[in-house]
């Protein structure tokens, strides 16, 4: 069966419905989800946007800041687009519907947050993403161009390859024509045949075995991007939030956001001592890189499980007031966090590489753009700054449909490719196989390509994961598509991404940190 559509758009988080919303107007657009359409991480960001919104402000100590995080490889041009562009598509989201919490006197109340040297991150308390998300699904549903398709799971996007001819990564004009879409209700595939396709899937967390993301989080877009010989880079930087609520069996893990550090709480060990001042000048304002690992080398040296963040010396309606998600959250756990320390470990939070786009968000393939945590824009470099990730999905979503809209006209759709071949696939002969693989993935990345990695623990874990990779492949040749199976298949294809480019780099920098290259003044900041 085959579905036509100007514009599909794969992903429903701040990236896709934004870029939906702004080319619905110039034709029919299609959003493939594989969940719920509020399932993705955006649902789930508590901290909130960031945008240069008052003096003492400006656009160059933001864009400093985000080059000093980024550790020096950040892509000055799209920071520079990203920092430039926010204020008028922080408009945007007020327009469709966002409410950012303002003071009194109806100025909008800023948060900072780490490595930031100034107030500047929008909020709505501590449920930021949710506000953001809730807001764009109601302008979506409001839409008539707009179709939605959820628990829909794209399995492929097509190319010449589906026509039958050999495409490598040296293939000068690899296009992209749509995807196959599992419909994960009835088992039967759909034929997406798309003029523009756009990949919006969010990150790639749970190949982890602690994530703050939720469980869709498995590197789709990232996997059908290389399957179909496209380029993806910076994989090495994967970025541990340096605090989530220590609550072992949880998934995902439940964040506490940075903000929180912003507003005051101190990181203390379990003898209630602080210690980030010995990492950096800083203190529990570091960037998250070193927080992640000084939280890790302090728990080795200790054996213990968790430290503590200590918000308890502010006034108690203020924590309240300005964290109420995460106050409920905790008091459910019996921790009252205006009288108690809160338990924190570092989790699996954000890929700051991706697929390779443009300025436009625009990839190595014709007519597909990745954008949000999918795409490697350059903004981030080799460590994201608090708060700059759904305000890049924001700029780029806007900078892909001002790219796309109008090229359209000049795009047809491809209608030879063919149906979905069931011959010869029959159902799993045991589910086990495929969750067992899943946790054996997890381990293997945990335990080996984490915080901290070195040579011996990228190789073996370079060798463990090819043995899941080659059982994984003769499951989903003689087997029915299943959404377990998909995932598992795209997380350890991300897992390999992830190993390959750590090895490549010879150097600690940023979120790649390696006991064989240790960090020098130069290569940290």
């Amino acid at each position: 069966m085959n579905l036509e559509t100007d514009f599909l758009v794969i992903g429903s988080g701040i990236a896709g419905l934004s870029y939906a919303l702004k080319v619905a107007e110039h034709g029919k657009v299609v959003i493939v989800t594989k969940g719920e359409m509020n399932e993705c991480n955006t649902d789930y960001a508590q901290g909130g946007i960031c945008s240069v919104t008052y003096e003492p402000d400006t656009f160059e100590k933001h864009i400093h800041d985000t080059m000093v995080c980024g550790a020096g490889q950040c892509d000055p041009a799209a920071v520079e687009l990203v920092v430039r562009r926010a204020p008028a598509l922080i408009r945007d989201l007020i327009h469709w519907g966002v409410k950012f919490d303002k003071t009194a006197n109806g100025r909008y109340e800023l948060a900072r947050e780490g490595g930031h040297s100034e107030h500047r991150i929008l909020h709505h308390k501590d449920l930021t993403g949710h506000e953001i998300e809730k807001s764009l699904i109601r302008q979506v549903k409001r839409h008539p161009n707009i179709e939605i398709l959820e628990h829909h799971f794209a399995v492929e996007i097509l190319t010449q390859h589906h026509l039958g001819q050999l495409v490598k990564k040296s293939t000068p004009d690899i296009t992209c024509f749509g995807a196959y879409v599992l419909n994960l209700k009835t088992q039967k595939v759909l034929s997406v045949l798309s003029r523009v396709t756009v990949l919006a899937t969010g990150g790639v967390g749970n190949i982890y075995h602690t994530t703050t993301n939720p469980a869709v989080a498995t590197g789709d877009g990232i996997a059908m991007v290389h399957r179909a010989k496209g380029v993806i880079e910076n994989m090495e930087f994967i970025q541990f939030h340096p605090t989530s609520l220590y609550n072992p069996g949880e998934r995902p893990s439940f964040l506490i956001t940075e903000a929180m550090r912003g507003f005051g709480a101190i990181l203390k060990l379990q003898n209630g001592k602080e210690f980030m001042h010995k990492y950096h000048p800083m203190g529990s304002l570091a960037p998250r890189d070193v927080v992640a690992r000084a939280i890790d080398n302090e728990l080795k040296i200790s054996g213990e499980e968790f430290v503590y963040l200590d918000v308890t010396h502010k006034d108690h309606n203020d924590i309240i007031n300005h964290f109420p998600n995460i106050y409920q959250k905790c008091l459910s756990e019996g921790i009252d966090i205006t009288k108690d320390r809160i338990p924190v470990v570092p989790a699996a939070h954000y890929c700051c590489g991706g697929v390779k786009v443009d300025l436009h968000g625009e990839t190595s393939i014709a007519r597909l753009y990745a954008l949000g945590e999918t795409a490697c824009t350059g903004l981030h470099g080799a460590n994201r700054l608090a708060s700059n990730s759904m305000i890049e999905a924001a700029v780029y979503a806007d900078a892909a449909a001002a790219h796309s809209i109008p090229r359209l006209a000049g795009i047809g759709l491809q209608r030879d490719i063919p149906a979905w071949d069931y011959e010869g696939t029959s159902n799993p002969e045991e589910m086990v196989l495929i969750t067992q693989n899943y946790k054996e993935m997890q381990q293997i990345m945990s335990n080996y390509v984490g915080i901290v990695r070195s040579n011996l623990r990228l190789e073996r874990a370079k060798r463990r994961l090819e043995i899941i990779f080659q059982e994984t492949e003769e499951m989903y040749l003689k087997s029915t598509l299943s959404q377990n199976l998909c995932e598992l298949r795209n997380m350890i294809a991300v897992g390999y991404l992830i190993i390959k480019h750590a090895q490549q780099l010879k150097k600690s920098v940023g979120l790649h940190y390696s006991l064989d290259y240790p960090l020098t003044t130069q290569n940290e900041y």
